[in-house]
């Protein structure tokens, strides 16, 4: 499950590691304690193993105030529900998003977000055959 965090917005994704393709799920308000109870219904349902955050950084790289904030939202997703979360460069993932006509940005971006990170693990080792 992946997450575009924003101040007022968080877009939320959820993928599938083997066919390595993630579907928007919905945006939800991001306002203290109402965001959490919203995530912890999502996660309830959904039953992820892991968290994807996307970090947003300057286009040269730098942090700015939002990826203070994005990587805290991380902390505490992993506080909270106590699954691993991983944090991938979201650069222009809502830029992106509206260029594709989404009509949800911030569930799109959560898209976005999660394909990249599928898109970098490792390929799933091929098993032996069983009959060798």
């Amino acid at each position: 499950m992946a997450f575009d965090f924003g101040t007022r917005r968080v877009g939320v994704a959820t993928g599938n590691t083997l066919l390595r393709r993630a579907s928007p799920l919905k945006t939800v308000a991001s306002e203290g304690d109402a965001r959490f109870a919203a995530i912890a219904q999502l996660i309830a349902e959904w039953q992820p193993d892991a968290l994807v955050v996307g970090v947003p950084f300057h286009p040269d790289g730098v942090a700015h105030e939002n990826t203070v904030k994005a990587r805290r939202f991380a902390r505490q997703l992993h506080g909270r529900f106590r699954l691993a979360v991983h944090e991938v460069d979201e650069r222009y993932s809502t830029t992106e998003a509206l260029s594709d006509g989404a009509k949800d940005a911030d569930a799109a971006s959560a898209v976005i977000i999660l394909d990249q990170y599928l898109r970098a693990l490792p390929e799933p080792s091929e098993t032996p055959d069983a009959a060798t």
